[in-house]
């Protein structure tokens, strides 16, 4: 009987046997929600897929709604929804809870919903600016990425060419 067991779940998975435990829906993450907070979760997840084109998936204890990446995820809670949203900037407001730099250019704003009023402006405004920014911070990151390689090539042809001088 050969298998492994698995470091996550600790289940044991015979040789062959297809295993996953991390996958995971939206449906089984917002089932055990309140009305209130499925309302509050269903007009932020007809918001945010009306931005426009973008991948919305479950992810562990997530959904993520991401373009190239990640822009805002929802973590669903007992009492709230804990709305994750990226930005370029740091906002001041007493919506943010929390506000943390997630890399050089983002820094993560984190909300708590707890009712389908909630989601409006200045929250749907924050939404609309991260899938706004996450489309302008990946032509800045791609933009980027190749100026560094042309220059990396640049210096290596120019030791090359010194050195069989």
């Amino acid at each position: 009987m050969a298998g492994r067991e698995c470091y996550h779940c600790k289940q044991w998975v015979e040789e062959g046997e297809a295993h996953n435990c991390w996958t995971t829906t939206e449906s089984a993450l917002t089932q055990d929600l309140s009305e209130d907070l499925r309302d509050a979760w269903e007009r932020l997840r007809d918001t945010a897929a009306a931005l426009g084109d973008q991948r919305i998936y479950a992810s562990h204890n997530s959904i993520m709604f991401s373009r190239k990446s990640c822009y805002f995820f929802v973590r669903p809670k007992k009492s709230f929804l804990e709305v994750c949203v990226f930005l370029g900037r740091t906002v001041k407001s007493p919506h943010v809870r929390r506000v943390d730099r997630a890399s050089k250019s983002k820094v993560v704003h984190v909300i708590q919903v707890r009712h389908r009023d909630e989601v409006e402006a200045p929250i749907t405004d924050w939404l609309q600016e991260a899938y706004d920014y996450s489309r302008a911070a990946a032509r800045a990151t791609a933009g980027a990425t190749k100026k560094t390689k042309t220059a990396r090539k640049r210096a290596k042809s120019g030791a090359k060419t010194s050195k069989r001088r």
